[in-house]
């Protein structure tokens, strides 16, 4: 596991120290310059998408494998997860409060390009047996044609099965394993992580095996819900440490560009771990440009493309700029941060310490509670998303269905691992994922720039 665990940490340092960065913020601003800003110019008309039932036509939204809210639903599960309790948590802890401004940063930019992925994803989206089916596997292999668009489509294929089915998944099941241990230490009771991850992959292999329609309607009940009762409690919290919210956003910006103001010398970081460790999160959290929720946009029954390229735009301010940002805010104004660095602290035990710090013993409670709806939702659209790239690259139910197998395996053995060593993996295929998805968008960005003309903007 040592072994295991430097080479992953020396792979990262080459993915996230430049090459990542570069081409994630490099392709967010192309589109966001080609697509004249379109993250700020139409994002209301997103929103009416979404929430409301009438296209860009003015007519309502035809039926699809999903509809727009439930294709939206199923992106924000993915998105809403670890990366916003925990991920937030181990972001602060190890590139400071400045990594926070660049999540913003990233997402702003991340905007426009998931409305490329959105895009693109409905533009080159292929019907087999009467199944609706999509995503970047499919427009990278548009993009490059011949034997170089096969090498990279399937390249993409196997990443993000490993990268969200399997190493994702774990991340998952890690935290919601972790959250509840606490729990149940609270209350005396010794319950091991593992038994916790046979229960979520218990629930989970159930939801699998019932196909796209089922994982549509649990997300689109479970969502809506799971959000609003973390984003009323953070709120009550926040409420209740307001005197510190301004001294908090204070930190964010100076540490930004300057941590050692914001949290000392002593902390030891850098602008560099700030910028790396605040896109690496929120590419974590938002999904932006790492090619996952497009699969989700495929499948949604759309008036035209660019329809779903406003309503992807959503999901990743909804992600960042509402639910983490609450999460950030919970962590700086409990005033914990500091000792939480100095004795070790991070992922979802600083949460929860955080929300502890308020609330008291049900903090810990509260935190596992929606920390296991989010990751479960996550679950589910990642695995829903591993599941399309396993059927593209070998073709049959039968091979879903042992990818399927292998998740739940993965959710079992994820409860009881090291965290570090579980984020770090996350992080590189993460990483390996982003690459031939990038490439297709550079390559494709006029397909998007002319889908936008022909719709309103």
């Amino acid at each position: 596991m040592e072994v295991l665990s430097n080479l992953i940490a020396k792979g990262n340092e080459f993915l996230w120290s430049f090459l990542l960065i570069l081409l994630l913020c490099g392709t967010g601003i192309y589109y966001t310059i080609r697509l004249r800003f379109i993250q700020l110019r139409r994002f209301s008309e997103g929103w009416k998408l979404v929430f409301g039932s009438i296209n860009l036509h003015g007519t309502k939204h035809e039926k699809g494998e999903m509809s727009p809210f439930q294709a939206i639903a199923t992106a924000i599960a993915a998105q809403v997860g670890t990366g916003n309790l925990a991920g937030a948590a181990t972001a602060l802890i190890s590139g400071g409060p400045g990594a926070i401004f660049w999540m913003w940063v990233s997402a702003f930019f991340g905007m426009a390009t998931i409305y490329g992925e959105a895009v693109l994803a409905q533009t080159y989206k292929e019907e087999h047996n009467g199944e609706v089916t999509g995503g970047p596997a499919y427009y990278i292999k548009a993009a490059y044609q011949g034997p170089l668009g096969q090498i990279l489509s399937k390249l993409f294929a196997v990443f993000i099965i490993l990268a969200l089915g399997f190493m994702g998944n774990m991340v998952q099941s890690n935290s919601v394993g972790a959250a509840f241990s606490e729990v149940f230490e609270v209350a005396n009771v010794n319950v091991p992580p593992i038994v916790i991850g046979l229960v979520v992959a218990a629930i989970a292999a159930f939801i699998f095996f019932g196909g796209t329609k089922r994982l549509a309607a649990v997300l689109e009940k479970v969502v809506p819900i799971m959000a609003g009762v973390y984003i009323l409690g953070s709120l009550i919290f926040i409420i209740m440490h307001i005197g510190a919210v301004p001294n908090a956003i204070r930190m964010i910006f100076v540490g930004a560009f300057d941590p050692k103001a914001a949290l000392g010398a002593a902390a030891g970081i850098t602008v560099r771990e700030a910028v790396r460790y605040g896109v690496a999160r929120g590419l974590f959290s938002n999904e932006a440009g790492m090619g996952s929720t497009p699969h989700a946009h495929a499948r949604a029954k759309a008036s035209c493309p660019d329809e779903q390229g406003l309503c992807a735009m959503v999901s990743v301010f909804i992600d960042t700029f509402v639910i983490l940002n609450l999460t950030v805010l919970v962590i700086l104004t409990s005033g914990i941060l500091g000792s939480a660095k100095e004795n070790g602290i991070t992922g979802i035990a600083l949460t929860q310490g955080a929300f502890d710090a308020g609330f008291g013993s049900f903090g810990t409670i509260f935190v596992a509670f929606c920390l296991f709806f989010f990751a479960f939702s996550t679950v589910l659209g990642w695995h829903f998303f591993g599941a399309v790239n396993a059927k593209y690259l070998f073709g049959s139910d039968s091979a879903v269905k042992v990818y399927s197998l292998i998740v739940v395996l993965c959710i079992i053995l994820g409860s009881t691992m090291k965290v570090d060593l579980v984020w770090d993996m996350a992080d590189f295929f993460n990483g390996l994922m982003v690459i031939p998805n990038v490439l297709a968008l550079l390559k494709l960005g006029s397909v998007v720039v002319n889908t936008r003309k022909l719709g309103k903007g």
